[in-house]
C-alpha cells in the first residue's frame, strides 16, 4: 500500500484574488452611497430662482444651472461624508443610521474622510477660473455654514434647524447669483420659510420616532407641542407670502391666472406635508418627495401651474 495522501494535498487553497475586486466593488458602492445621492433633490433649489424669472429657457442659462447643480451635489456630498465620519460613533447607536456605508464599516473611516476633504475643496476651486466673485462667496458660506453644523450647531437647540434651513436658502441664492438674477423679496422669504418648515418637519419626526437613541443631542431639548408650533407659524407665513406673489400684478396691470391657480396645489402640499410629519414619517423629506404619490402630483401640478404663468402669461 502507498503512502498516505496528506490530507493538506487535498484542500483546495481559498480563491483570495477574486476576491479583492468584489471587497473594491463594494468599497466604491458603499462610498456612493455615502454621498447620499438622494439628499442632491435639495440641490434642485439652483433652479428656482432662474425658472422664476422665465430664463431657463435660454440655453446658456440652463447649462450653468446645471453645472452649479452638479457643484453643489459635489460640495454637498463632501459635507456628508465628513458629517457622517465625525458622527459614526453615535450613528451606530440608531436604528436606522447604523446601516451607513461608514457606521457600518463599509467604507474605511479615513477612505471617507479624504474624498470628504477632496470634495470640499474641489468645488470652491472650480467657481475661481468664471470670476463670479459673489458665486464663490455663497458656495463658500454654504461650506462654511455645513462645516460649522458638524462641528457645532448640530448639538444647539435652535440653531441646528436655522443652520440647515440656511444651506437650503443658500442653494436657491447662489442659483440666482449664477446667472445674475435679482433675488426678489417673494422669493427669499417663501423659501426661507419653506426650509423653515421642512427642517422643522424633521425635527418633529425624529422625535416621535421610537428607534433614534442618541443619534441626535437637541432631540431632548425640543418638545412635539413646540416644533408643531413652529411648523405651524412657517407654514401659515409661507402661505401668505406665495399667495400675495401668485395674486401680485403683473406689468401689464393683470394678474397671471396660471399664477393665481397655483395656490390651489401649493396649499395642498403643505397640507399634505403636515399629514405625513403628524404620521411620524418626515424624518427623511426627500423620501416623502421620491415615494409619497399624491405629494409628486400636486409638486407636478404646482411647477406646472407657475411654469405657465412665467413661460406662458
Amino acid at each position: 500500500m502507498g503512502d498516505p495522501v496528506p490530507l493538506a494535498s487535498t484542500v483546495a487553497a481559498p480563491p483570495e484574488e477574486p476576491e479583492a475586486p468584489q471587497r473594491r466593488g463594494t468599497r466604491a458602492a458603499g462610498l456612493l452611497r455615502a454621498c447620499r445621492p438622494k439628499q442632491w433633490l435639495k440641490n434642485l433649489l439652483v433652479f428656482a430662482a432662474p425658472g422664476t424669472a422665465g430664463l431657463l429657457l435660454d440655453p446658456g442659462v440652463l447649462g450653468r444651472s446645471v453645472a452649479l447643480f452638479a457643484l453643489f451635489c459635489v460640495a454637498a456630498s463632501g459635507t456628508y461624508l465628513l458629517n457622517d465620519v465625525r458622527d459614526v460613533d453615535r450613528d451606530r447607536l440608531h436604528d436606522r443610521k447604523r446601516h451607513r456605508p461608514i457606521a457600518a464599516g463599509t467604507v474605511p473611516v479615513g477612505l471617507a474622510a479624504a474624498t470628504g476633504t477632496a470634495f470640499v475643496l474641489a468645488a470652491p476651486l472650480a467657481v475661481v477660473p468664471t470670476g463670479n466673485w459673489p458665486l464663490l462667496a455663497v458656495l463658500s458660506g454654504y461650506l462654511l455654514l455645513t462645516g460649522s453644523y458638524t462641528l457645532w450647531l448640530k448639538n444647539v437647540i435652535i440653531g441646528d434647524i436655522v443652520a440647515v434651513a440656511g444651506c437650503h436658502v443658500l442653494r436657491a441664492l447662489a442659483g440666482g447669483i449664477a446667472i445674475g438674477v435679482p433675488i426678489t423679496s417673494w422669493f427669499l422669504i417663501v423659501v426661507s420659510l419653506g426650509a423653515l418648515l421642512v427642517v422643522t418637519g424633521k425635527r418633529e419626526a425624529e422625535l416621535r420616532s421610537p428607534g433614534n437613541g442618541g443619534a441626535r443631542a437637541t432631540l431632548a431639548g425640543y418638545t412635539l407641542s413646540y416644533l408643531t408650533q413652529v411648523r405651524t407659524m412657517a407654514s401659515a407665513a409661507m402661505i401668505v407670502t406665495y399667495c400675495l406673489w401668485a395674486l401680485e400684478s403683473r406689468p401689464a396691470g393683470e394678474s397671471s391666472v396660471f399664477q393665481a391657480a397655483s395656490i390651489v396645489p401649493f396649499i395642498i402640499v403643505v397640507l399634505r406635508y403636515h399629514l405625513l410629519v403628524d404620521r411620524g414619517v418626515g424624518e427623511e423629506p426627500e423620501e416623502i418627495a421620491l415615494r409619497d404619490r399624491p405629494l409628486q402630483l400636486c409638486l407636478a401640478a404646482l411647477i406646472a401651474l407657475i411654469g405657465l404663468g412665467i413661460y406662458a402669461g
